[in-house]
């Protein structure tokens, strides 16, 4: 298993779980990816880092009981200086949750809002080295924005994270536009007018496996469910479902 480590700014660096079930949360990614969990109690709560053949390439956290805001996968964007991005988020038209937080020999992160509405965080590390792997069964495999507003959307990255973008399709069924760096394809955006009406804007963790009808199903006995079915695309077969308490993710074929 190649193990990778990201250094370009505004790139995906580390994902991670809130969840109101951790038991649960453990026992499914544990069995839909062959994952292993490392569970402790920390200052910020009872958390898990998930490891694939011994690689980091996830984590979770357990929710407060009082949380008001669903179970969900949040992508943090690498950053060299937390401070600072938390001035161009709010700069550049985001929204900030709270000042930026040191983690002690883990990182500084933050958590925001695109003007679009679609939560991320941002993740300078200090001792933690984000996730090992990538487009791997198992691994993280690909990172997009599902942004109803599009325009928006896009020059909040470009400027909070100097993200340099290439047009994909620019049609009015699909507009999608991806953030690279030279030959490598790190995340995207794609117009959210696909959308079901009132669901918001948010960001997609894809996660790679071998066979995507056996991921779906797999899913399915371990207590998930499917928010979108398996299908054929230029891009690979992909499915879209959520976990036993409702955190939406995607699988797709690498």
């Amino acid at each position: 298993m190649p193990v990778q480590q990201q250094t370009v700014p505004g790139a995906p660096f580390w994902i991670d779980l809130s969840t109101s079930d951790l038991d649960r949360a453990v026992d499914f990614y544990d069995a839909l990816f062959e994952w292993r969990a490392h569970r402790e109690a920390g200052p910020q709560g009872d958390h898990a880092d998930f490891t694939l053949d011994g690689v980091l390439v996830a984590g979770a956290m357990q929710k407060e009981a009082d949380a008001d805001y669903p179970d969900a996968w949040t992508p943090y964007l690498l950053t060299p200086d937390a401070a600072a991005t938390h001035g161009r988020v709010d700069e550049a038209g985001g929204t900030n949750a709270f000042e930026a937080m040191t983690i002690p020999g883990v990182c500084v992160m933050g958590v925001a809002t695109d003007p679009s509405g679609a939560a991320f965080g941002y993740w300078q590390p200090l001792d933690h080295p984000g996730f090992g792997v990538v487009g791997e069964p198992g691994a993280p495999a690909w990172f997009e924005v599902l942004a109803r507003d599009y325009e928006a959307s896009l020059a909040f990255y470009e400027s909070a994270f100097d993200w340099t973008t290439t047009v994909e399709s620019d049609t009015e069924e699909f507009r999608y536009r991806v953030f690279a760096s030279g030959d490598d394809q790190l995340a995207g955006i794609m117009d959210g007018g696909v959308l079901p009406p009132g669901e918001p804007s948010y960001w997609v963790v894809y996660f790679g496996v071998a066979d995507v009808d056996a991921a779906v199903a797999s899913a399915i006995e371990h207590g998930g469910s499917v928010e979108r079915a398996a299908a054929d695309s230029p891009y690979g077969r992909s499915a879209t479902l959520a976990d036993p308490t409702g955190a939406v993710f995607s699988v797709i074929a690498v």
